[in-house]
């Protein structure tokens, strides 16, 4: 059918022509859907405002030759009216975007745990559920680990030796003993290691009370680690 309509998270938007928009959106059934709003620019636009990054929107799309077009949209949720404000959630939440645009590689085929996992790291962001730079650490690791890339946080990544260890490679996979430790490998600390841990596993208790070092020393590490296996660098992270 041409014409289809799906739920979506608005990732990017970019200028075509003199009034329109090309808009990227995460879908629930469609998965990375780029279409066009036309008039989208215009003040009088019936939508324009709506497919905003950050906008939850249900939409109507037909179906095109190399671009689809936006005929229909109702607002869901504006998180980034809740999120915008504040400086730290509005950066977090940007580095979230772009990674789902980027992690997502094919248009038009669901990745439904990804539209689930990003939907919820905006809602706790907007909520203000966590400290932002937690937030955006637990999704870079949970959003690469739905993408096959889980880092090694305990055992050895390249032997499987039982940890924990001291040294920590990024190209390898994360921890790694002494007979595997390429050189250059990092020595972070056994705390934020183990918050790296705590987070991909979803255990939050005690973690927006950790210090601030091993906070940002933990957050360095996923952010590595996601621009090494996503093979681009995730130009909103410079802001972080």
């Amino acid at each position: 059918m041409k014409l289809y309509r799906d739920k979506g998270i608005v990732l990017r938007t970019h200028k075509m022509g003199e009034s329109s928009r090309i808009i990227t959106l995460l879908t629930v059934q469609h998965g990375k859907v780029r279409a066009v709003a036309k008039g989208a620019r215009r003040t009088k636009s019936r939508f324009g405002a709506r497919l905003e990054p950050f906008s939850l929107v249900d939409a109507q799309f037909y179906r095109g030759r190399t671009l689809d077009t936006v005929t229909q949209v109702e607002s869901v949720h504006a998180y980034g009216s809740e999120i915008a404000w504040d400086y730290d959630r509005y950066v977090a939440g940007a580095v979230m975007l772009e990674t789902a645009e980027k992690i997502v590689w094919d248009e038009g085929i669901p990745d439904v745990q990804q539209y689930l996992l990003l939907h919820g790291a905006l809602s706790a962001l907007a909520n203000n559920e966590h400290r932002p730079e937690l937030l955006l650490t637990a999704f870079l690791l949970r959003s690469l680990a739905l993408a096959g890339f889980e880092l090694s946080v305990r055992d050895c990544a390249s032997c499987g030796q039982p940890g924990p260890h001291d040294a920590f490679s990024v190209p390898a996979g994360g921890s790694v003993c002494m007979g595997c430790r390429p050189p250059g490998s990092a020595a972070p600390s056994r705390e934020s290691v183990t918050l790296l841990g705590s987070l991909i596993a979803g255990e939050w208790d005690g973690a927006d009370d950790l210090p601030g070092a091993t906070r940002s020393q933990a957050k360095a590490l996923a952010a590595a680690h996601a621009q090494w296996h996503l093979e681009h660098r995730i130009k909103s992270l410079s802001l972080v």
